[in-house]
């Protein structure tokens, strides 16, 4: 009987501790969501000096700058477009032509 009370013991240890990560597991996903929890608010995607593509992890927003043809690495970069990430798995992404900008 002693070996049946740990056992169920341990069951109910484990389903609660089961229910608690999910919880925790919702919670850390809310926190991602709304951008806390470590996630920083930009992501630098890539660049070579003279573009750069950033993503607003807040907005859920890819945005392009680059710089004038044939300017030198260094010169302004301009906002060109923007893609909205939620369009991801359509067959087609419209991209947004230097609007939307990101949030300051």
């Amino acid at each position: 009987m002693a070996t049946r009370g740990r056992v169920l013991t341990g069951v109910a240890a484990a389903l609660a501790g089961g229910f608690m990560g999910g919880a925790m597991t919702a919670a850390a996903a809310q926190a991602v969501h709304e951008g806390h929890a470590g996630v920083p608010h930009y992501s630098v995607v890539e660049s070579e000096g003279f573009n750069l593509q950033v993503t607003d992890n807040t907005t859920n927003r890819l945005f392009f700058y680059a710089a004038d043809k044939d300017q030198p690495v260094g010169s302004d970069l301009k906002l060109r477009g923007s893609i909205d990430l939620n369009q991801v798995g359509h067959d087609a992404i419209k991209p947004t032509r230097g609007a939307a900008k990101p949030n300051m």
